[in-house]
């Protein structure tokens, strides 16, 4: 009997590895799910659907996109966090989902330190300062003149609570000691819109839903969030040039699966997308949108995250955005 039972054991536990060794040797062996926590066709769609369609033919398998929309990226974070953890299901978490949220809900359904298999950065999207074609303030330092001068008075667009376009405002304000008046709206689209008709003054913007706004003359864009000035508005001064030393703001988004992907999954999960997002066309592609490709180890993309984490934390605390 006992010999039975130890033959049984041993049996079980060699399948057992020999099944994890395929698993991980032969990864992957089926189509890969990529979680979007969007609607279709916005810029975490976008992105996601161009780095899929190179990392497909490179895994040999296709990478299917599913969007799973809705709760500020909550049903998809959650969605990815409670899937195996084979290699299957992985997706998009970006700063709402990993820094954002956790600060700004009392409860979450997934936590953002411990859920998930950090795969590796995907893009990063510039937040610039914009205001209405028709302000006043022709730089930063005439801007935050007006708003000293009549605190309150001056109002700054966001497409919503919580936003990174909102968290970067309350950065903005904490950086410059300035009282700007916050007017959230669903969704940056009706926000630029009010913007460029003048029916608010100011707003962060991120690139991609604004760059032919920009380029039109439709708004004007009096500094950038980022420590050098960008190619693709090489005329426009960055915050520290425009008097405000040290702000940074972007919008990001990652590669993520649930907790306790194998290493080696991981691995090959990330050699493809580094692949992808250093392959010139995809580059070119996501750089002319106003993205900046994110190659990262696994590693390096959570000491990013863990440093976001604690960055905007502090602001949101500060600024007592709450969304629960």
């Amino acid at each position: 009997m006992k010999r039975k039972t130890f033959c049984l054991l041993a049996a079980t536990t060699l399948l057992a590895a020999g099944m994890n060794a395929h698993a991980q040797g032969g990864y992957p062996t089926q189509p890969v799910k990529w979680v979007v926590p969007y609607a279709p066709g916005g810029t975490t769609d976008v992105i996601a659907r161009n780095l899929a369609t190179r990392m497909g033919p490179e895994m040999g398998q296709p990478v299917i996109v599913d969007n799973k929309p809705g709760a500020a990226s909550i049903i998809g974070a959650t969605f990815i966090a409670r899937s195996q953890p084979d290699g299957y299901t992985v997706g998009t978490a970006d700063s709402g989902t990993l820094a954002f949220n956790p600060a700004m809900y009392s409860t979450l359904s997934y936590d953002a330190g411990k859920d998930f298999s950090f795969i590796g950065g995907l893009g990063k999207m510039p937040l610039v300062l914009a205001v209405a074609p028709g302000f006043p303030a022709k730089n930063v330092q005439e801007l935050l003149a007006l708003a000293k001068r009549s605190p309150g008075s001056v109002s700054s667009a966001s497409s919503g609570p919580g936003s990174p376009l909102h968290v970067a405002l309350e950065l903005f304000k904490q950086r410059t000691g300035t009282d700007l008046m916050h007017v959230p709206y669903k969704g940056s689209a009706p926000a630029l819109q009010d913007l460029m008709a003048g029916q608010v003054q100011t707003m962060f913007v991120d690139l991609p839903p604004s760059l032919s706004m920009i380029k039109g003359g439709k708004i004007r864009v009096l500094a950038v969030a980022t420590p050098q000035r960008l190619s693709i508005l090489p005329d426009v001064p960055t915050m520290a040039e425009a008097g405000v030393p040290g702000f940074e703001a972007y919008a990001w988004q990652g590669f993520v699966g649930p907790a306790k992907l194998p290493d080696a999954v991981v691995s090959r999960l990330n050699a493809s997308l580094v692949a992808a997002l250093k392959h010139p066309e995809t580059r070119a592609r996501l750089e002319e949108l106003g993205i900046q490709p994110m190659p990262m180890t696994p590693a390096e993309f959570g000491d990013f995250v863990r440093s976001e984490q604690k960055l905007w934390s502090g602001v949101i605390k500060a600024a007592n955005i709450r969304l629960d």
